[in-house]
């Protein structure tokens, strides 16, 4: 098998859609697109054409310089589009509430305030599953999404774990508190310690981005702000791993 073949076999078990005929074909095709990037400054028809498309679909388009391209590119001939295939369809925040009352739990529900690293998103969704949560909810922008590497990194989790995906994370966590649901954000600075916290109710768990927590507008719409003990050296755990224990502390008291 010649090199560039096997790179586009590579591209497509990635779930990466290379090229303006291909996104083209693709979004004419109907299949759910995660995300299309666009090569910054280029006013080709084409790619206008396609930019048009894709958000009268609903496909978030962002734009990227050429060198991001490059690096996201497995066929090294994208053309200055690149876009990245949905491993399933995102549901409404509105039927994971509906799952829970149907099965007459209270809703358990993980919030990711710009969770950029794949791997690190499908951790979280495989933790989410595990554990009984009725849902993740993702933003539109900033945010990986429910690609390939996410459903690789769930192992297979992404089957099961239903995943909304919200234009704004603080306008929903002001709309999950007029619905009854308590908002519990993960801080440094938290002035609840995580034994202390009640995650026995309605109950949705805010996870902030890897590098810089929960965004301030995230974090004000937060009703608790929920600190982990740290008893070494470091002083935060890695996204998923602080999921995991929030989701699990929040599995012990249901047990109750």
């Amino acid at each position: 098998m010649d090199e560039q073949r096997k790179n586009e076999l590579t591209a497509e078990a990635d779930g990466i859609i290379e090229g303006r005929n291909a996104v083209i074909e693709a979004l004419r095709a109907g299949g759910t697109i995660d995300k299309i990037y666009l090569q910054k400054g280029e006013t080709d028809k084409t790619l206008g054409h396609i930019a048009s498309k894709a958000r009268a679909a609903g496909v978030v388009v962002v734009e990227a310089d050429k060198r991001k391209l490059d690096g996201m590119s497995r066929t090294h001939a994208h053309q200055g589009v690149i876009a990245l295939a949905a491993v399933r369809e995102y549901v409404s925040v509105e039927s994971m509430l509906q799952s829970a009352a149907d099965r007459g739990e209270a809703p358990l529900l993980v919030v990711c305030d710009e969770i950029s690293d794949p791997h690190n998103l499908g951790a979280i969704i495989r933790t989410a599953s595990c554990a009984g949560a009725h849902g993740v909810i993702i933003p539109k922008r900033r945010s990986a999404g429910l690609t390939a590497v996410v459903a690789k990194t769930s192992a297979g989790a992404v089957a099961y774990m239903p995943v909304a995906r919200v234009p704004n994370i603080p306008a929903l966590l002001k709309d999950l508190k007029k619905q009854g649901v308590w908002v519990f954000g993960t801080s440094a600075r938290g002035n609840t310690t995580l034994y202390d916290a009640d995650l026995k109710g309605p109950v949705a768990i805010v996870i902030g981005s890897e590098g810089d927590g929960m965004t301030r507008l995230a974090e004000e719409n937060c009703d608790f702000l929920v600190s982990i003990p740290m008893k070494g050296r470091m002083d935060s755990l890695n996204a998923s791993a602080a999921a995991a224990v929030l989701l699990y502390e929040a599995v012990r008291q249901r047990l109750r």
